[in-house]
């Protein structure tokens, strides 16, 4: 909008109805929105008086900043040097040339030597050819600014730091310019490593350029490979195990010496009980306690709870409490030591059932309805067994008077 405006010369001034009719294409909205940005920034006066706009010199300035700008691009200059060159050219001429338009010249002057230095080391023909055609247009530029970076380092009305920035810029030239030598080199090196192809002529640059015209390189082995390609990949992390592996072979070799160590006592410790542990035994004393409880007791008394007998404790231990409850009975782990092998030879079997049932417990809400039954097998059997031989039983005594 600004440069519609700035480009109708017949008048310097315009109504709104002037700005309506040469922007009627757009959204009203949005032509009063811009019109209102282009007022806070300055770019656009308005003449109370007159009822009129008008174009500051700002904006004039800033639209030519930008039409400099756009031609430049718009010639070919891959080096993107010509843009600031013309300022420094422009603000020379009108006297004016400041310290912070040499500082933008000389940064992209060093930026462009350490981009064919890192070409150049690359060692890549095609990144060097790319690199020694963007070299050349940076010289036809540097050629150009030559008379105007003389021209500001004799002119006596420059002060010290413009001085200072000029003569770095010559520099910086000067290093632009001997890289000549250094292409050459490196491209004569790369053509006495090229490789051809028998008496064909060809090389394995012509290969290359022939294979970076063609999109899909796959595609160039179709029916050529009778068996598929397995491509092995190293991932970083298999990369750091085998060179950790061979750093600290190669370190323990340098340090390992023939003399055997010092002796010392071994360090004396003292095993503390678990608080996992200690909580196991005073579970199991709590079940064999049970189990005297309920022996003299009705059959049908002889039965706990499981959520009685794991109850009262938090998420984790009764959570451990539970499965250790399959343990019991295990002639296996019965046969064991331990902690879980007196647990196994506990008289207790276990009763499960597929139903769930809530509890009013701060930290379990629902358990599975199971059972605790006391084996008394387990703890008479023996004496049930004597008292069968005994003669004084009187089931016997009954069969000896038979």
């Amino acid at each position: 909008m600004l440069r519609e405006l700035a480009a109708q010369t017949e008048t310097a001034a315009f109504s709104r109805a002037d700005i309506n009719m040469r922007l009627g294409y757009l959204v009203p909205d949005s032509l009063e929105t811009v019109l209102a940005r282009l007022r806070s920034h300055q770019l656009l006066a308005w003449d109370a008086q007159q009822s009129v706009y008008r174009v500051t010199p700002l904006a004039r300035n800033i639209l030519a900043a930008l039409d400099g700008l756009l031609r430049s691009s718009a010639i070919e200059d891959e080096a993107d040097v010509g843009f600031l060159l013309s300022q420094v050219a422009g603000a020379q001429v009108m006297g004016g040339v400041s310290v912070e338009q040499l500082q933008h010249l000389l940064g992209r002057l060093i930026e462009l030597t350490e981009e064919f230095r890192d070409a150049i080391a690359s060692g890549s023909e095609f990144r060097l050819r790319a690199s020694q055609a963007k070299w050349h247009m940076a010289c036809d530029w540097v050629e150009k600014g030559s008379e105007v970076i003389h021209a500001i380092t004799t002119d006596p009305r420059a002060d010290s730091a413009t001085h200072r920035a000029a003569q770095a810029i010559g520099r910086a030239q000067s290093a632009l310019l001997n890289m000549q030598g250094m292409f050459s080199r490196a491209l004569n090196q790369i053509e006495r490593q090229r490789v051809h192809l028998g008496q064909s002529g060809l090389s394995t640059t012509d290969i290359k350029v022939w294979l970076l015209q063609h999109n899909d390189l796959a595609s160039l082995a179709d029916g050529a490979l009778e068996l598929g390609i397995n491509p092995i990949f190293i991932t970083p992390a298999e990369m750091i195990d085998v060179a950790e592996t061979e750093l600290l072979s190669e370190r323990d070799a340098l340090n390992l010496s023939d003399a055997l160590p010092d002796g010392m006592d071994a360090p004396v410790t003292i095993a503390d009980t678990t608080a996992m542990s200690r909580e196991l035994d005073d579970w199991i004393n709590k079940l064999a306690s049970f189990g005297e409880q309920v022996k003299n007791l009705a059959p049908e008394a002889r039965s706990v709870s499981v959520a009685d007998s794991i109850l009262p404790a938090d998420f984790a231990l009764a959570s451990y409490r539970a499965s250790l409850l399959p343990l019991l009975g295990d002639a296996s782990e019965a046969s064991l030591q331990g902690a879980t092998a007196q647990l196994a030879r506990l008289p207790l079997q276990l009763h499960l059932h597929d139903e769930m049932q809530k509890l009013s417990d701060p930290y379990i809400g629902a358990m599975s309805i199971a059972t605790l039954s006391l084996e008394l097998d387990a703890i008479f059997g023996s004496d049930a067994e004597t008292a069968a031989d005994n003669p004084a039983n009187p089931a016997n005594a009954e069969d000896e008077h038979e």
